[in-house]
């Protein structure tokens, strides 16, 4: 009896520390106290039929008949600035689509990867969410990243900071992570 009662208490020891453990490296994430935060504007110059130069960004389907732009999607390689030009030098680079995904209201779907490459950062941040456009600000989920943004975690605030009709627009991204391991 003596043998299970030593098992037992090693056991319950056991548990207890690893319980500790845990708890003191658990990484503690306040949303008031990002690790990083950054503001880029982000910059879509979509093809028109002519104006293919300046273009950033190409639709890949037709939107349909039921209003809204629903069903059209976007394909796109825009400029991220550090400030509202665009025609500053980028920081970054936004790479990936969109998609108008709802019928009775204008409503946008995001999924993209930041590319940086400048002289302040290195690597990549994806985001991706819904973009309900007349709403003033949305916020979209930092899903990863790497290099200087190894797996980060946050949110990206986007607020529409120009659109001149459905062929420019600028947003701006107010980014905040809280999970950062760099």
């Amino acid at each position: 009896m003596s043998n299970l009662v030593q098992k037992s208490c090693f056991t319950i020891l056991f548990f207890l520390l690893m319980i500790i453990s845990i708890s003191t490296h658990a990484k503690k994430l306040s949303p008031d106290k990002p690790c990083k935060r950054l503001v880029l504007y982000y910059h879509d110059i979509l093809f028109n039929g002519t104006d293919l130069a300046n273009a950033t960004s190409a639709k890949i389907t037709n939107d349909s008949a039921l209003g809204s732009h629903f069903g059209m999607m976007v394909v796109f390689d825009d400029p991220v600035t550090a400030d509202r030009r665009l025609h500053s030098p980028p920081v970054a680079r936004a790479q990936g689509f969109y998609f108008y995904d709802k019928k009775d209201a204008y409503n946008a779907w995001f999924a993209y990867t930041l590319v940086f490459n400048s002289s302040e950062y290195k690597g990549t941040l994806n985001i991706m969410g819904a973009d309900p456009l007349l709403e003033k600000t949305r916020d979209l989920s930092v899903v990863g990243g790497t290099g200087d943004f190894f797996m980060a975690r946050g949110i990206a605030t986007f607020r529409t900071d120009e659109a001149q009709g459905d062929y420019y627009f600028r947003l701006e991204m107010d980014i905040k992570l809280f999970e950062c391991y760099n």
